[in-house]
């Protein structure tokens, strides 16, 4: 198939309108007749005749491209009747992507006038045109070239055209009207500049014509601009004659040299008087090696013999230059002989072929050493081969010169080198001298060049690539990916691909559709939720689009539903980017295993350790708890015997048990402590130690089930509260203490209420750490999350403790629980 350029190119040298047409069946591109068919805008052209011609040429239209989409031979076109008589007869062939339509216009009736035979076979521009409404009847092909276009009306031609044609403002030149039937046809003139930009001097014969009632206006035009430029030149022909110093001479054998320059030639030597352009070019200045070429020049002087001559001088000022002379030979109108000389000054066009040469020679030097096979092929065979042909033939130049190209081939009749050369790329087998047989791929470009003075051949350029490795590599490609696509559908893993946009599946195996619970059928085309179902989809398809924008793997697992039970898949998704080089992805590749089993065996090893776990620390929390109440009663017995130290050592005791406590909840507990058991555990203590009562309540309904202690956080609370509550039984001189619980949704406060008095100017701020049992809970409560406060109201004291996260946890789970 021909490319773009050269197939618009091929399409211009047609001499019927030709339309390229898009899908839609709208014009694209029009070839020159095309243009003089429908006007300069064909696009507009074509669709005001769409419009026109009706319903009959679109359906003619559309049934034609289903037609010929569908291999089948379209229907003819309807007659389409033009309005200027002329009739056109449509063909609509296919040009992927695109449609070509053919139009052959054809003469009007049989029955037009005779006028109208005339208009079409005169050279000149004709028209005849209705003289009082403007409109154009007929006019004839040079018209149409002239204004570039196909007018309807003298108002759509240009002002200069008009007023050469006596048409202004709508209405006849008033000389025209008052023409009368003796009088010579009116003539104007003007110049003019057609559509192209070329100047033209035009002259119009106008008549009125009157006919069945109606005033006609007949014009001829004639193109004076030929005239005109013979005069011009003429005029340019004297004056260069005087002033060109590229030596221009008239020479007649009877008188000699007729006119001359005034000014000399340029290469004369010393002359002063006025001196044709060879009187001032001798054999002195001529360098030896054109010698010969000078004297034929003069031989051909003396005998009129045309003749063009090149040859080199050199001048003693100018240096060495290259002249050309041509003698042109003539007879005048008397019949007398004349000759005309020109001699040029061509150094500049003999330094460009020399320069050319050179150039010619650097490209064979670069085409001999490029990796592409090249052969140059004239009329006689093979002309020249670089470095790599050679290579690839395995010969030498000489070994194939003159040859034709089918001696490099098979012997095949449908080998590209023995038939008739195509632009078209080529792939074939070749044979080389040394019967090596190979694949390439190429094309042959033909060129025009000149083998003598008017002898035009052709050249053929072969520009051959091997390709035998990449056919080599084509074919183990081919069976790796037959291999790979058996080891993919054999393999146990679940494999899909994707589409990169949208994500649809292009390609599985068994094991995939397996996962599914589909067929391959019922699953190809669909999306993520064709696999995963409609639950996982949506997650899957972010997780997919997540893995295109990555670069790494994105590991992901899926829970798909199996009856009562669910399988687990291990899912690896990676984009695959495209062949273009960069990282834009094309595929999706998704590869998932079952890993339904391994995760419940995890799952077991997981819990049997926590279980093992639990058991261990409930076993090291009872004998701390245990270790902790033997040392109680230890110190307890030293009480006893030592009764100096026995209220340090009660306080020892208290504290001691305390922890205990703590401890031996957390025996049967697993988690956060359960903040109300710490409680209720700590003043049974204390009580327990005392041998008093305390008077208990609890504010806050199912909160009190929702507030726990860290682990980290029971033991200094609950050594806190031990300390506070014996601090309170110890100040209240036997009376009734009280201690309440409040919960809410912000934390949790203890209130301790016991008869007595602060010291005056009591602040818990002055309290140091650690000198005293305040001192001691400062201490130990965290700093941010713990609040206590003392403050005297009326006869008693009120100690708060108030607790907020996260020295507490709210954890409604342990509701259930407790």
């Amino acid at each position: 198939m021909l490319g773009a350029p050269a197939f618009t190119a091929l399409l211009d040298l047609v001499g019927d309108p030709v339309l390229t047409l898009r899908a839609d069946l709208s014009a694209l591109r029009a070839n020159p007749a095309a243009r003089e068919w429908l006007g300069q805008d064909a696009a507009e052209g074509w669709r005001l005749l769409r419009h026109a011609a009706g319903l009959r040429l679109e359906t003619w239209l559309r049934d034609a491209a289903h037609a010929i989409d569908a291999g089948r031979t379209p229907p003819p076109a309807p007659p389409l009747k033009l309005a200027d008589g002329q009739r056109a007869t449509l063909h609509l062939l296919r040009e992927r992507p695109n449609w070509l339509l053919h139009a052959r216009l054809s003469a009007a009736d049989p029955g037009e006038p005779p006028l109208a035979e005339w208009l079409a076979l005169s050279p000149l521009p004709l028209l005849l045109a209705d003289a009082a409404a403007g409109t154009l009847l007929r006019c004839n092909a040079a018209f149409d070239a002239l204004c570039a276009a196909s007018p309807r009306h003298l108002n759509d031609l240009p002002d200069l055209l008009q007023a050469l044609l006596g048409w202004h403002r709508g209405a006849p030149l008033p000389a025209l009207t008052a023409q009368r039937p003796h009088d010579g046809p009116l003539v104007t003139e003007a110049e003019f500049i057609d559509p192209q930009g070329r100047q033209h001097w035009l002259q119009a014969r106008l008549r009125l014509w009157r006919h069945a009632g109606r005033t006609l206006l007949l014009a001829v035009l004639e193109d004076q601009s030929t005239l005109h430029e013979r005069d011009l030149a003429h005029q340019q022909l004297d004056a260069l004659m005087d002033t060109a110093a590229v030596g221009l001479a008239t020479f007649q054998p009877e008188g000699g040299w007729l006119k001359a320059h005034r000014k000399g030639s340029p290469f004369k030597v010393g002359a002063k008087q006025p001196v044709g352009s060879l009187q001032g070019i001798n054999r002195e200045i001529v360098e030896p090696a054109s010698l010969p070429e000078f004297e034929r020049l003069q031989r051909a002087l003396k005998k009129g013999d045309a003749v063009e001559v090149r040859y080199a001088v050199r001048h003693p000022e100018l240096g060495r230059r290259w002249l050309l002379t041509r003698v042109a030979p003539a007879l005048l109108a008397g019949g007398r002989r004349s000759t005309s000389v020109v001699t040029l000054d061509v150094t500049a066009q003999a330094q460009a072929e020399n320069a050319l040469l050179l150039r010619a020679e650097s490209e064979r030097a670069v085409l001999d050493s490029v990796l592409v096979g090249i052969v140059t092929v004239g009329p006689d065979g093979i002309e020249w081969m670089n470095r790599s042909a050679r290579r690839m033939f395995g010969c030498e130049l000489e070994d194939v010169l003159g040859q034709p190209m089918g001696v490099l081939a098979p012997d095949d009749d449908d080998h590209p080198f023995h038939g008739e050369p195509s632009a078209d790329v080529f792939e074939c087998q070749l044979r080389g001298r040394d019967g090596r047989e190979f694949w390439v791929i190429g094309n042959a470009v033909q060129t025009p060049r000149e083998d003598g003075p008017g002898r035009i051949t052709q050249q053929l350029t072969y520009a051959l690539l091997d390709i035998d490795r990449r056919r080599q590599a084509e074919a183990q490609s081919r069976q790796a990916q037959a291999s790979l696509a058996r080891i993919i559908e054999a393999a146990p893993l679940a494999i899909s691909l994707h589409e990169a946009q949208s994500l649809r599946i292009v390609k599985l195996n068994q094991a995939a559709a397996a996962m599914a619970g589909r067929t391959e059928a019922q699953l190809l085309g669909g999306g993520p939720a064709a696999l995963f179902g409609a639950e996982q989809g949506e997650q899957a398809a972010a997780d997919m689009r997540e893995a295109l924008a990555s670069l790494a793997v994105v590991q992901r697992e899926y829970r798909m539903p199996e009856g009562p039970a669910a399988r687990v898949w291990d899912t690896r998704l990676l984009h695959l980017a495209g062949v273009s080089g960069d990282d834009t992805p094309e595929l999706l590749l998704l590869v998932a295993s079952d890993v339904t089993e391994q995760r419940a065996a995890e799952q077991a090893r997981l819990q049997a350790a926590i279980s093992q776990r639990e058991l261990l620390v409930r076993e090291v929390h009872h004998r701390i708890k245990n270790n902790l109440q033997g040392v109680a009663g230890l110190l307890q017995q030293i009480a006893v015997r030592r009764p100096e130290v026995a209220p340090v050592l009660k306080e020892a005791v208290g504290q001691v048990q305390a922890i205990a406590q703590v401890y031996g909840l957390q025996v049967g507990a697993t988690g956060p402590l359960l903040l109300k058991r710490v409680f209720d555990a700590i003043v049974g203590s204390v009580q327990r130690m005392q041998g008093r009562v305390i008077t208990t309540a609890a504010e806050g309904g199912a909160l009190l089930q929702d507030w726990c202690l860290p682990e980290a956080e029971a033991i200094p609370i609950a050594l806190s509260l031990n300390e506070l509550l014996g601090n309170a039984l110890r100040h209240s001189n036997e009376a009734q203490v009280r201690c309440q619980l409040i919960c809410d949704t912000t934390g949790v406060t203890v209130e301790i209420v016991n008869p007595g008095r602060l010291p005056e100017g009591f602040s818990l701020l002055n309290v140091r750490s650690g000198v005293s049992g305040l001192g001691l809970v400062r201490a130990l409560l965290p700093r941010r999350s713990a609040i206590l406060s003392l403050e005297q109201q009326g006869d008693d004291v009120i100690c708060r403790l108030e607790l907020i996260p996260p020295s507490v946890v709210h954890n409604p789970a342990t509701r259930s629980g407790s």
